[in-house]
């Protein structure tokens, strides 16, 4: 049984509650306040907001297939999110790097996010090394988010996909580490969440059960339809979007929602009351 725990996001007066009766990508509204890294913990007054996400993804394209809907809804409640892309995708068959580079920005604004590219050991060469891990939380440091999301550990797909996630995991524990020398000069940060997601079906682990977000929202939808075929180079090869949008929908039917995309927590989950419990999946 999967568990669907949705991110309430206030609706415009005569909006409609059900995707099922817009078209993705019809509809498309711009992204809410965005909170800067260093007021992403209190503003003035006391106010709590949230804290900002990261998102880890190895190729210009993953994070916006695996996980762009959760990410449009996120923004839209106004936390900040960042990417971290590990590539230009220069090993692919379609699209050159320069291309898929400038595809990435279009579409993480869309999503109403920023992104960076850095090196590691290139599209389809990369590695699980220490020193990268040690980049990867110095990045966590810098940017100090409280939630990170990075491709699963399923080894059943793209093979920069799954190290990118066990890079990711090491990397949130060692940015907690003070005396790691270095990153001394960094003042040690510790996530709150690490949550996977799988850009494939096959991505998707078997041991772990997922949590479920709704994003049937047609506002959601649309920006998440709108990043994804910001990817022009990757979307005129292949299915890709039609296959995350029928995935997201088998996702919701079983939830008895319209649209649903599954995160899978690292650890386990601490919530303060049962109040925070979304509603059941078990529609079946």
């Amino acid at each position: 049984m999967s568990i669907a725990m949705p991110l309430n996001v206030p609706m415009k007066p005569g909006q409609k509650s059900s995707i099922e009766r817009e078209r993705p990508g019809s509809e498309r509204r711009a992204p809410a306040r965005l909170v800067p890294w260093e007021t992403a913990q209190s503003e003035p007054g006391g106010c709590s907001v949230l804290q900002p996400l990261l998102a880890f993804g190895a190729h210009p394209d993953d994070i916006e297939f695996g996980c762009g809907g959760v990410i449009a809804k996120e923004t839209r409640a106004g936390r900040r999110a960042h990417f971290v892309v590990c590539s230009r995708g220069e090993a692919g068959t379609h699209g050159t790097p320069t291309q898929r580079v400038a595809e990435a920005k279009k579409s993480a604004a869309r999503l109403g996010a920023t992104v960076e590219f850095i090196k590691l050991d290139g599209d389809a060469h990369l590695e699980v090394r220490v020193a990268h891990a040690i980049k990867l939380a110095g990045i966590l440091r810098r940017v100090r988010p409280g939630m990170v999301l990075a491709p699963s550990l399923v080894e059943n797909q793209h093979p920069d996909h799954a190290k990118l996630g066990q890079l990711a995991r090491d990397a949130a524990r060692l940015a907690r580490y003070g005396g790691l020398k270095e990153l001394r000069r960094i003042r040690p940060h510790a996530i709150e969440q690490l949550f996977f997601f799988a850009v494939t079906p096959e991505a998707e682990p078997s041991g772990i059960t997922p949590v479920l977000i709704d994003v049937s929202a047609p506002e959601i939808m649309a920006a998440w339809t709108a990043a994804m075929e910001a990817h022009v180079s990757q979307v005129s090869a292949r299915g890709y979007v039609e296959l995350q949008l029928t995935r997201a929908r088998l996702r919701g039917l079983r939830a008895g929602i319209g649209y649903a995309i599954a995160l899978f927590p690292n650890d386990l989950l601490v919530l303060d009351s049962l109040a925070q419990i979304g509603r059941s999946a078990r529609r079946f």
